[in-house]
């Protein structure tokens, strides 16, 4: 038996979802208003004087990097607005020189970065400007306590936003850090509805440049519907393999001409924060900076106690805010993306996945000369991360529910296809039917068994989920609204009886992605907040009969076949 007490998150495929409970929001054109109170503002921390350079843990007023934003947040100094236009294009020339249809944000890919401080409001404006699909915005991460209406999980939190229409998505910032936003509608972020969120805070290091958020992912030259139509002709054949890895939306093209490196600049003798994400569809990364170590700060939006690393494994949907001292030589450096050997956290046709940093004085053309110390990549996530704002429980507390997940091979008219199940379901959601609605309407006994439902105590009460995963392939498990504790991982059969006081209760890695090892399990414990909030699809379930190719569900794994956005109409316009 391989048992690690303190190991955290990873990723791998398609994030099955343990959703927090919420429902649809209204589809516009009139605007979203709050369903719940705004959280209540309870001044909190210590005067910390001037925030700058040398005293990065101040914020504003008492508010700083000790104050529990779980039960203190600072006044909504501003309402920061955005709007997102979504488009579709059917000749987009893509990064690495590669021309194919996408999905734009403002016609830009990744979509802007979405800016705010700990405390504001963001009311974004999403424009579903697109012919043929619905679309809907997730924050990843965001806990939306009280707002859960915002989610932007449709057939869970929401109805799709038809074509046409719009929706406000308008919640409170009560966390700070880097995230990412992206579509929840099938598998659409991977054809380009992806964006940077970043909530200034304060830190758990002093630095001196934010060089802002820094995302390395996958790209595919095929659309995410051909890949997973082609994936599904395959009888038990593996993930496809990614054409490369962006930096920063950024590479050139490794089997061809095209593209460029994402050059980001160093100033010589200074402390820099950056923002790493990993908003991949299947690729997961261990990253380096030859020469260079990280000063771990935040592990998804969570502060940490700093920790010095070589390297840093990066899951789907994992983020880390480090702080890098440009003390080597002035020159140009490689920032590697190693890919584990065996492909489990995928594969790609870029052999040598990297961006350069330029230290400001070298040359802005040169290449780096080298490669660095050949990196070990593996596939189990990091270990050994502290909280700085420390959560105990009592292992006499410890009573462990099961969720068993597995990799099933149903054959469909398709041929044989994988689909993960959780308790031996897979999760089918009714996109015109987000799953509170049942709640709200005192309807329960109704429940479809598609749905897959998770029930929990009471809120405020600490619940504990023994993730067992019986298939050899890890995957991710991603909390919507919350982060979680991690109070071990490891190989094998759990067995509470007799392992119990192997976990880890004291102060255990907290976050909202976690890697749930192959053969074996994550144990999790989430503190649950329930929400209530008003139905509102019409716009939806107006556009759904006009669409006799629209599925009734999506599942993650499922998407509709019959036809494909990227050649031929997937529903029909209203109108």
């Amino acid at each position: 038996m391989n048992w690690s007490p303190f190991s955290p998150p990873a990723a791998f495929l398609v994030a099955i979802l343990i959703i927090q409970t919420a429902l649809c929001s209204p589809l516009q054109p009139h605007r979203v208003v709050d369903l719940a109170p705004r959280q209540t503002i309870i001044p909190g921390g210590k005067p910390c004087g001037q925030k700058n350079a040398t005293n990065r843990g101040c914020w504003k007023n008492t508010w700083n990097i000790n104050t529990d934003y779980e039960t203190t947040t600072p006044p909504a100094f501003n309402t920061r607005n955005v709007d997102l236009h979504i488009t579709n294009v059917t000749n987009w020339l893509g990064p690495d020189g590669v021309r194919k249809p996408a999905l734009l944000i403002n016609n830009q890919f990744p979509g802007p970065t979405i800016e705010a401080d700990w405390g504001d409001y963001v009311v974004v404006n999403v424009y579903n400007d697109m012919q043929d699909n619905g679309t809907s915005i997730h924050w990843h991460g965001i806990r939306q306590f009280g707002e859960s209406n915002q989610d932007g999980a449709n057939g869970v939190t929401e109805c799709p936003i038809p074509p046409g229409h719009m929706k406000t998505y308008d919640f409170h910032v009560t966390q700070y850090g880097t995230s990412w936003y992206h579509s929840h509608y099938s598998s659409q972020y991977g054809n380009g509805i992806v964006g940077a969120l970043v909530v200034h805070g304060p830190a758990a290091a002093n630095y001196d440049i934010d060089l802002g958020p820094y995302l390395v992912g996958d790209y595919y030259h095929e659309t995410a519907d051909r890949l997973h139509l082609r994936a599904e002709q395959v009888s038990n054949g593996p993930p496809p393999d990614s054409d490369n890895v962006l930096f920063r939306g950024k590479n050139i093209n490794p089997n061809g001409a095209g593209g460029a490196y994402d050059r980001i600049t160093l100033t010589p003798g200074k402390k820099h924060l950056l923002r790493i994400i990993n908003p991949s569809v299947d690729n997961s990364f261990t990253v380096s900076l030859v020469g260079h170590t990280f000063t771990v700060i935040t592990t998804d939006l969570v502060p940490i106690t700093p920790v010095v690393r070589d390297k840093l494994f990066l899951a789907v949907g994992q983020r880390y805010d480090v702080i890098i001292t440009a003390n080597q030589p002035v020159g140009n450096y490689w920032f590697n993306a190693t890919l584990e050997a065996n492909g489990n956290c995928g594969s790609s046709r870029n052999p040598f996945p990297a961006g350069i940093f330029h230290y400001d004085g070298a040359s802005t053309t040169a290449l780096p000369t080298n490669r660095g110390t050949p990196i070990t990549a593996g596939c189990d996530g990091e270990k050994n991360f502290a909280p700085l704002i420390t959560r105990t429980i009592s292992p006499s507390e410890f009573q462990p529910s099961t969720l068993p997940v597995s990799l099933a091979f149903p054959t469909t008219d398709r041929g044989q296809v994988f689909e993960w199940r959780v308790r031996n379901t897979p999760i089918s959601v009714e996109w015109d039917h987000p799953v509170l609605e049942y709640v709200l309407g005192n309807n329960t006994a109704q429940f479809p068994g598609a749905i897959n439902l998770v029930d929990v105590p009471e809120p405020e009460v600490w619940t504990f989920w023994v993730v067992q995963n019986t298939f050899a392939l890890p995957h991710p498990i991603h909390l919507h609204g919350h982060d979680f504790l991690v109070l071990g991982t490891g190989a094998g059969t759990f067995d509470a009886a007799t392992m119990a006081g192997q976990l880890q209760f004291d102060n255990p890695i907290r976050r909202d992605v976690a890697q749930m090892p192959g053969s074996g399990k994550a144990d999790i414990m989430e503190l649950m907040h329930l929400d209530q909030m008003q139905p509102n699809c019409e716009a939806w379930r107006a556009y759904v009969p006009t669409s006799p190719y629209l599925p009734k569900i999506d599942s993650g794994l499922r998407k509709r076949m019959e036809m494909e956005w990227d050649g031929l109409p997937a529903v029909r316009r209203i109108g």
